[in-house]
């Protein structure tokens, strides 16, 4: 028996043209309404990197910091999702700047004020996400990438 080739299985070929699961097929065309959503790959690593930016600041009331860390990683999460990638840190740092968190490093009562209640209400999530406007986290991401000097060449 020393020698001697097995015999082999024959495998038939692949259909080419099969097509994709319905479940991995996506729309060209993001879904655009009120509470809806958009969705990203990843998007619960921006509350984990909106978690480690807000640490860095001092809260006038320590109890807002749970609502303003969710406020800050969902919107991060939007930006990332209308550029169409994971989130990052640039993103947290853009969602906090837009929101108006970049000035200083006490979040008073009075910049803490537009996210009260938001870890508890998801309706109140999806309409403070909806409230910042598609266009302006877009705008912060070319103005970010945009060399200074190089507007308006």
């Amino acid at each position: 028996m020393a020698g001697v080739v097995r015999p082999a299985m024959t495998t038939h070929t692949p259909e080419l043209g099969r097509p994709a699961k319905p479940g991995l097929q996506r729309s060209p065309h993001r879904a655009v309404a009120a509470n809806r959503g958009t969705p990203a790959p990843d998007e619960g690593y921006a509350l984990t990197l909106a978690h480690a930016e807000v640490a860095t600041r001092t809260f006038e009331h320590d109890h807002d910091r749970h609502d303003v860390e969710l406020g800050v990683g969902l919107v991060a999460a939007k930006r990332a999702s209308l550029i169409g990638r994971g989130p990052t840190l640039g993103d947290v740092r853009v969602a906090m700047s837009v929101l108006g968190l970049d000035r200083g490093d006490v979040v008073d009562a009075r910049a803490a004020a537009p996210f009260a209640g938001l870890a508890h209400s998801y309706v109140a999530q999806r309409r403070f996400v909806d409230s910042v406007a598609d266009d302006q986290l877009v705008a912060e991401s070319l103005a970010a990438s945009t060399p200074s000097g190089a507007v308006g060449r």
